[in-house]
């Protein structure tokens, strides 16, 4: 049920985007051990000058091939969390050539009311969640 905010420069091609989604999808269920059919992302390019990413003083490089990934989601233990972390990077990297330095990764935290995935309900309060 995690909501994934997708955030990269424009100019890829639709495969690159597609096993970028993937990748991201791959770490989640893996890391937050949720139903396959959990998947919300929501993919947007932006102009280079429009993903300002800079590094908080650590000294890591960014190119073009930057992501920013925002995650919405129910309260997660530290170990899911960093799990997600890990895995994404390792997934990117494998499946869609993106170097580490280039995944950025925030975690933003709601509970179950937060929550309807239609029909004017909050499935997490009405038990069909």
């Amino acid at each position: 049920m995690p909501l994934m905010r997708i955030d990269l420069v424009e100019g890829r091609k639709e495969e690159e985007i597609q096993a970028i989604s993937a990748a991201v999808h791959r770490a989640m269920l893996a890391a937050f051990k949720v139903p396959e059919r959990d998947l919300y992302q929501i993919i947007s390019e932006l102009k280079p000058s429009r993903l300002v990413m800079q590094d908080t003083g650590l000294d890591i490089p960014r190119t073009d091939k930057r992501i920013m990934i925002q995650v919405v989601t129910r309260p997660r233990p530290c170990d899911q969390k960093g799990a997600f972390y890990k895995m994404v990077r390792e997934e990117l990297e494998r499946h869609a050539g993106i170097a580490s330095t280039d995944v950025m990764v925030s975690m933003v935290e709601n509970s179950d009311e937060d929550w309807s995935f239609g029909l004017g309900r909050a499935q997490f309060l009405t038990g069909e969640l």
